[in-house]
């Protein structure tokens, strides 16, 4: 996974990519670009608004971030640590979801008394 897949030179500098990096760029990709799915949901609610998919791809994007950062030659461990609290956060928002849910179909359709 870290043969050079293609080089390009960028601003004076010579770009290496290996399947690593695509991981790890696309880790980038979900991470920031949850920030524009927030921005789009705040402004349809009216009301700053985390949406579900927020916490999806905060969490996708955090896993393919620690992947990158664990098993590629980088091997980092400041970017192991940086992605792995967002990881948790997002983990334990997706369970308060999945639980409120839960609680909110449980409400709508009670079960009837003896069963």
């Amino acid at each position: 996974m870290n043969e050079v897949l293609f080089q390009m030179k960028l601003l004076n500098h010579i770009l290496v990519v290996t399947p690593w990096k695509l991981i790890g760029y696309a880790g980038v990709l979900l991470f920031a670009g949850r920030w524009l799915v927030q921005l789009v949901a705040s402004h349809r609610e009216r009301r700053s608004h985390l949406p579900l998919l927020f916490w999806y791809m905060s969490l996708s994007g955090s896993a393919l971030l620690l992947s990158y950062f664990t098993f590629s030659d980088k091997n980092d461990s400041v970017g192991i640590l940086s992605n792995l609290f967002p990881a948790s956060i997002a983990v334990y928002n997706l369970v308060l979801e999945k639980h409120r849910l839960r609680t909110e179909l449980q409400t709508q359709n009670p079960r009837p008394a003896g069963s």
